[in-house]
């Protein structure tokens, strides 16, 4: 069962994704340049507006989903981080199809245990709070609040500045209300692979990821 603070974790997860997809599908290109904490207020306003149009987005449809996040999210977010860091230890132990398999298991579950969080998104507005530390950091966090009904929603990003081709922000991390993505299933991944080693950890996520597809 997915408690009530996951639900409003991803709540906001998602429309992040669907605002950096969003961005590309349009035609916009992300600046090497760009100002962190302008690269979140932008994505942020850009996801509120196109997940309020969208139907298929607001109802979940999976495999609309998938493909938005294969074809334009994964260059802008550092998912293969996100997978190392949640998974620990084990992840350095892995060999490379194991991680190919932990990463793609991961990723199919947040997307299908919390895709109909969309359906949420009406009145929300997002308010960026001033930049913490050098814009020329190459890790940091930007924070800001998601307003709406009720109290405001803490909503931090913590990212990655790339060099290079493509060079840009990419996201690796996520905070609601004080919980951290990579934290949160770090913990449950580590007692996994304590039990049954990587591929123990591998079955159970996609155990997992088909009791959910039934759901669906």
């Amino acid at each position: 069962m997915i408690s009530p603070m996951n639900r409003k974790f991803f709540t906001f997860l998602w429309p992040v994704i669907w605002a950096l997809s969003f961005a590309l599908s349009s035609g916009l290109v992300l600046a090497a340049d760009e100002a962190p904490d302008a690269f979140v207020k932008r994505i942020s306003n850009e996801t509120l507006d196109a997940v309020r149009s969208d139907k298929n987005i607001k109802g979940g449809d999976i495999n609309k989903i998938m493909q938005l996040v294969d074809s334009k999210l994964m260059q802008h977010v550092n998912f293969r981080r996100m997978t190392a860091l949640a998974t620990g230890p084990g992840w350095r132990k892995a060999t490379p199809e194991q991680q190919d398999r932990l990463q793609e298991e991961f990723k199919l579950l947040l997307i299908r245990t919390y895709s109909g969080a969309l359906s949420q998104i009406n009145d929300q507005v997002i308010e960026v709070k001033p930049l913490r530390g050098a814009t020329d950091d190459k890790n940091l966090v930007v924070q800001t609040e998601v307003k709406g009904k009720g109290e405001p929603i803490q909503l931090d990003y913590r990212l990655e500045k790339t060099p290079g081709e493509g060079a840009g922000w990419k996201i690796f991390d996520l905070n609601v209300l004080g919980i951290w993505l990579v934290e949160n299933y770090r913990s449950q991944f580590s007692k996994e692979i304590n039990a049954g080693g990587v591929d123990g950890l591998i079955k159970s996520l996609s155990d997992r990821n088909k009791s959910n597809a039934k759901k669906a």
